[in-house]
């Protein structure tokens, strides 16, 4: 675990929060993450081109596929986002997750969809993945400090009726304006620009941040592989062709705010440098269980 986080935490964007966190509770997720029976993934972060029109960022899609894809063997996956990341959504759950049900938020009478979704859908398991989580002020921001609240629609309630309906809240973030990560907010309020401004009013029950949002995607399908005694991780090539056909999509860089294959301005060989990393570490414990296992046989 402790191997894990490290890798996770490289702060290779320079965003300053992560130097600060505790350590990340990957324990307790793995265990939580063994009982996944239902699981509802939130994710979707707009951006605001020059144009003035809205799309979704490259953060975000690809990496709750690879959580999806991880969790369809042996769980129900419903993905939910908006209007601006749901193409990209489309294409990245297509490649890597054909078995989850991509779901719309609506635009009206939003509150009243999220309350019957969640009655309906009975989930043991809400994970937010890079989306805005909602400030005390009671608007969303970017960590520019941008208000998002006319390019976003309000999943601020998933959090408290996924809790009503006994789920557990798992939140991921980088920045430390994504929603649940108000778990960080003395060390939001203390290391990061526009902290007081930014950082949401609501804590999720377990939170994770990273250098990249996307790069927990791989973080969680390596504690789900430890269960399952197999690799559930993405291959470099799938990794590239996934983040292909988010651009193709309309997904961009949430920095550059440009339609290239990079996420949060940092180029594909360093993503693929982590991805590495995290399956080798996922390598090297299957190998050393499965040793186990023999010398228990022979013995």
């Amino acid at each position: 675990y402790e191997t894990l986080d490290s890798i996770m935490k490289q702060d290779f964007g320079g965003r300053g929060l992560l130097a600060s966190l505790p350590a990340s509770p990957l324990a307790a997720v793995s265990a939580s993450l063994a009982h996944a029976k239902r699981a509802v993934l939130l994710t979707g972060f707009p951006v605001r081109m020059p144009d003035g029109s809205i799309t979704g960022e490259t953060d975000g899609p690809s990496g709750t596929a690879n959580l999806a894809a991880a969790l369809t063997a042996g769980c129900g996956v419903s993905v939910v986002t908006d209007w601006s990341s749901y193409p990209h959504l489309e294409a990245a759950l297509r490649f890597r997750a054909p078995q989850a049900t991509l779901i719309r938020l609506p635009e009206q009478n939003t509150d009243n969809f999220i309350r019957t979704f969640i009655r309906d859908a009975k989930p043991t398991h809400l994970i937010s993945l890079e989306r805005p989580g909602k400030a005390e002020n009671g608007h969303y921001h970017s960590m520019r400090g941008e208000q998002l609240d006319d390019m976003i629609t309000d999943s601020a309630l998933f959090l408290s009726a996924a809790r009503e309906a006994s789920a557990t809240v798992i939140s991921i973030g980088d920045g430390g304006n994504e929603m649940g990560m108000g778990t960080f907010r003395r060390e939001i309020l203390a290391g990061v620009p526009h902290g007081e401004l930014i950082c949401p009013a609501e804590a999720a029950d377990l939170t994770l941040a990273s250098g990249v949002s996307n790069w927990w995607g791989w973080g969680m399908a390596a504690l789900l592989s430890l269960h399952t005694g197999t690799s559930l991780l993405p291959t470099e090539g799938q990794e590239c062709e996934s983040l292909h056909r988010v651009v193709l999509a309309g997904g961009v860089d949430g920095c550059t705010k440009e339609r290239t294959e990079t996420v949060d301005q940092l180029p594909m060989s360093v993503h693929l440098s982590i991805l590495r990393s995290v399956a080798c570490l996922v390598e090297e414990h299957l190998e050393q269980e499965a040793g186990r296992l023999r010398k228990a046989i022979s013995a």
